[in-house]
């Protein structure tokens, strides 16, 4: 190769690999210091406080009367809360069940249906007097003690928390993957974070507020796709933390057919552009101004790419670049870089796997992995108009794997 064509493929190589170390390094960072997080000891004899259990759903009548009969069996006084469902377009059917149960029913109905427009729907309904907002999705359970662990956490005056959302369904390995995929951003967004001094990221469900200040700044948002994300913005701006609570466990479902996984990812990836793009020069003022790295974190984290696609990318340029540059007898600094981004890839995702999933179930599962890539790149590609509709996950799993 002469040394013009040398010059152009390294530099393809650093313009390739400059984008996937920075988000490598990050990710690797962030692992690493999860490592060494340690759950918070909660006090002993907290305050009771009322706590309103908010159930959202869009024509979930598969789930919602057995979630709403779960929710009513944790171990939290009764008369200390209460399990509200909003039910949006449900069959009257399903109505009358939820109301022989002893929660409350909340009805709602839009020209455009966003989870954002039911919260405050309801809780411009919902008496005075609650402290306490629980946000779950239609087909969450949460573990017996969630509720009073996340009571206990309050004592500590926190303004908001996310529990940790765990897999309630394996029986796919696409559903194997997308739990996996979980756990390693609980590690590396929640515990990392935590471990670092920066608020845990929320998810959308499974989280807690104090509620007055939910309902304050739930008034303030508009978002069709991704009302988390604008929440979770506003509160860093403005300088609250987001705690993390490892050992309160909310069971969600995994999904388990492709189409579902591509339209999931696709609004979950839109919101994020939308808020790197609306916020990352407010962040980067505020980091410089006011030395608010919460905020500039948040902002920096809408741009990684999507951890399974990271993963995908690294391994196959990095085997290709490090294969050509061997044959070529190219400058050993270029192999040994893409060897290092590799090695610092794979290690990232190796301390974010909790124990639980090394089994022959993950290797079965992993077989999928290149499936799971390329629906990933696929929804990445589509993402264009998806935040201006509401995309809806049809959720149909029971308590199949609750541990």
């Amino acid at each position: 190769m002469n040394q013009s064509a040398l010059i152009v493929f390294n530099v393809i190589q650093l313009l390739a690999g400059i984008p996937l170390a920075l988000a490598t390094l990050y990710i690797f960072i962030f692992a690493f210091a999860g490592l060494f997080y340690k759950q918070p000891r909660y006090p002993q004899n907290p305050l009771l406080r009322k706590i309103a259990v908010l159930i959202p759903g869009y024509k979930e009548d598969e789930v919602i009367v057995e979630v709403a009969q779960e929710g009513l069996l944790q171990d939290y006084p009764k008369e200390c809360y209460d399990v509200v469902i909003i039910a949006d377009s449900f069959k009257p059917e399903t109505i009358s069940a939820l109301k022989a149960l002893p929660v409350k029913v909340i009805e709602v109905k839009f020209d455009k249906s966003t989870k954002s427009k039911a919260l405050n729907k309801a809780m411009e309904q919902l008496p005075a007097g609650y402290e306490i907002a629980v946000v779950l999705d239609a087909d969450n359970v949460m573990a017996p003690d969630f509720l009073r662990k996340v009571n206990a956490a309050f004592e500590q005056g926190c303004d908001a928390l996310q529990g940790h959302r765990k897999a309630k369904n394996m029986d796919t390995s696409l559903a194997v993957l997308d739990a996996i995929s979980e756990e390693i951003n609980n590690h590396i967004f929640r515990k990392g974070h935590r471990v670092l001094g920066l608020s845990s990221a929320i998810i959308g469900s499974g989280m807690a507020f104090r509620y007055s200040f939910f309902k304050e700044i739930m008034s303030t948002v508009t978002a069709i796709g991704g009302f988390d994300k604008e929440i979770e913005l506003k509160m860093l701006r403005d300088g609250h933390k987001i705690v993390y609570l490892d050992d309160a466990a909310v069971f969600d479902e995994k999904v388990q057919k492709a189409e579902v996984f591509s339209n999931q990812r696709r609004r979950w990836l839109s919101a994020q552009l939308i808020y790197f793009r609306r916020d990352f020069f407010t962040a980067l003022k505020a980091l410089i101004t006011k030395g608010n790295i919460d905020y500039f974190d948040k902002a920096i984290q809408f741009i990684q790419p999507p951890r399974i696609l990271l993963l995908g990318m690294v391994i196959l340029f990095g085997s290709c670049f490090i294969f050509l540059n061997l044959l070529i007898f190219n400058n050993l600094f270029f192999a040994a870089f893409w060897g290092i981004l590799m090695t610092g890839c794979v290690v990232s995702f190796i301390c974010s796997i909790p124990g639980a999933f090394y089994n022959m179930q993950t290797v079965k599962a992993a077989i999928s992995l290149p499936k799971g890539m390329l629906l990933m790149l696929g929804s990445l590609l589509k993402i264009k108009g998806a935040n201006k509709q509401f995309i809806h996950t049809q959720h149909t799993a029971g308590k199949q794997n609750i541990k």
